[in-house]
């Protein structure tokens, strides 16, 4: 395997070739410190980008320049005019697809194909979604008594901190950024320090879009600091949080300073339940499909396949077959299917997880292992006979590894699938819709797929409980996410 790029000759390069500065109140500065830091290609270990190592201060420019932009042009500004923005902003979107989306690739690892299918398609549909209802935001009219008019609106929260993971950089952050801005806050964003570059450049196309100055800031540094910085702020009304459920926790305990709302989408280590009267082939591609995918690091990743024991042998055969079929390789190339993990440490954590479920007594029938002497590659592995309690069952490990589980009956698949302390989504795969609604009905999950696994749309509601989160984004929750609804009275005896 052999991955090489010619950084000279793409505006994606190009770019990336600049001094990536913070973008606060409409302009890209350096850090008040002069700190940067190096942004690098998961594909090759190389340097593709200096950014910019904001900290406190940056952060409190930009939440400065936050607020003033909430209090004057973005407030006060016509509902059906700030939907036009974001119409537009979609529309520049659209016109670099290709620039945005290798940009993404490069810098997040991910393969090329999978990017221009899912991620920025998906981007752009939820900023066309809520830049529809940026005008549709209402309240009702209660009729309390005959004295009163009595109404309801709903109003924009604020200035909201926007913490972006690095699996989904460009789609997760939209999700963010849509329904906050069509709502009327403004958003002072923290990218992952891993991957900072599409939001440093979709947040140059919203100001060509029109967005005014302030209304969306970027801030990129460690999380440690920007983060921290963020969830600590006393003039922050609102915290969006995608990673994992440790710092999950310490959000909630930061944001208790000025009481923020906060909403939090976290880890996942969900079942993909396989009875014995499912189509076995349709259930072991999707299976696969679903744990390899932008390898593994997907939180709702179908990490457990649990499969009744009739056929459990046949599906771990047809599952690692796919495995061993995986092209690895370039991102940019459009035929790659699993490119790298996102860095080296994250490579020896899922590493470290393969052997601790060898030495649970899981039996590894393939991969578990690094792939070139290059970049951050692991082989898709598939562990059999592990056992519920387990770690590699228990905990997430997210990147290319599922462990396959046995079950008896309803009762025991139901049991396992809700035997661990995360509940963001779960798939279920039968010929019987019975077995299925009944399944669907019990799980613990905020999603539940039924004969597929893992498509989700903006439109939908989506998160979980427990160590999965707090909150759901999307569809109309998102509307309630960052507005905060208000009732009027009138008195009419007057």
């Amino acid at each position: 395997m052999s991955v090489a790029y010619d950084f000279a000759h793409s505006p994606a390069t190009e770019f990336m070739a600049r001094p990536q500065h913070l973008l606060i109140d409409g302009r890209r500065v350096p850090a008040s410190s002069g700190r940067t830091f190096k942004s690098l290609n998961p594909a090759t270990g190389q340097v593709i980008a200096i950014v910019a190592e904001g900290n406190e201060a940056d952060v409190e420019h930009a939440v400065a320049a936050a607020r003033r932009a909430f209090e004057g042009p973005w407030r006060t500004m016509r509902a059906s005019e700030r939907g036009q923005i974001l119409l537009r902003w979609a529309e520049l979107l659209k016109q670099h697809a290709d620039e945005i989306a290798e940009i993404e690739s490069i810098d997040a690892g991910k393969p090329i194909s999978a990017t221009m299918r899912q991620d920025f398609p998906a981007a752009v549909d939820t900023l066309t979604y809520y830049a529809g209802w940026a005008d549709k935001i209402s309240g009702d009219v209660v009729p309390v008594r005959d004295d009163a008019l009595t109404y309801t609106v709903r109003e924009p929260v604020g200035v909201v901190a926007a913490i972006v993971p690095w699996n989904f950089p460009l789609m997760i952050g939209m999700w963010k950024l849509a329904p906050a801005l069509a709502c009327g806050c403004t958003v002072v964003m923290k990218p992952a320090e891993l991957t900072s570059l599409s939001a440093l450049r979709i947040a140059e196309l919203a100001l060509e879009a029109g967005l005014p100055a302030g209304v969306f800031n970027v801030v990129t540094g460690p999380g440690r600091v920007v983060g921290d910085a963020l969830v600590n702020h006393p003039d922050v009304d609102k915290v969006t949080f995608t990673g994992s459920p440790g710092v999950g926790r310490g959000i909630m305990k930061g944001a208790a300073g000025n009481f923020k709302r906060v909403s939090l989408e976290l880890g996942g280590k969900s079942a993909n339940v396989i009875f014995d009267d499912a189509d076995l082939e349709a259930a072991s591609k999707a299976a696969a499909s679903g744990i390899f995918f932008n390898a593994g690091q997907v939180c709702s990743a179908g990490s457990r396949v649990l499969v009744q024991e009739k056929v459990y042998d046949e599906v771990v055969e047809r599952i690692a077959a796919r495995a061993k079929s995986l092209r690895i390789g370039d991102p940019l190339d459009r035929k790659t299917a699993l490119g790298p993990v996102i860095s080296e440490k994250q490579m020896k954590s899922i590493l470290d997880y393969v052997d601790i479920g060898r030495a649970e007594g899981a039996s590894l029938v393939t991969g578990g292992e690094r792939v070139g002497d290059r970049g951050y590659f692991i082989s898709p592995t598939v562990f059999a006979n592990v056992a519920h309690e387990m770690r590699v069952s228990q905990e997430e490990i997210f990147g290319p590894v599922v462990s396959l589980i046995k079950f008896r009956d309803e009762a025991d698949a139901l049991r396992i699938a809700n035997g661990t302390a995360y509940s963001l989504a779960a798939g279920v795969w039968s010929r019987d819709i019975g077995k299925l609604q009944r399944f669907a009905k019990r799980a613990r999950a905020g999603t539940v797929w039924m004969n597929t696994y893992g498509y989700t749309d903006v439109r939908l509601p989506w998160g979980g409980e427990r160590d999965s989160g707090l909150g759901r984004e999307h569809g109309t929750a998102a509307i309630d996410n960052f507005t905060e609804p208000k009732a009027v009275w009138m008195n009419l005896a007057v």
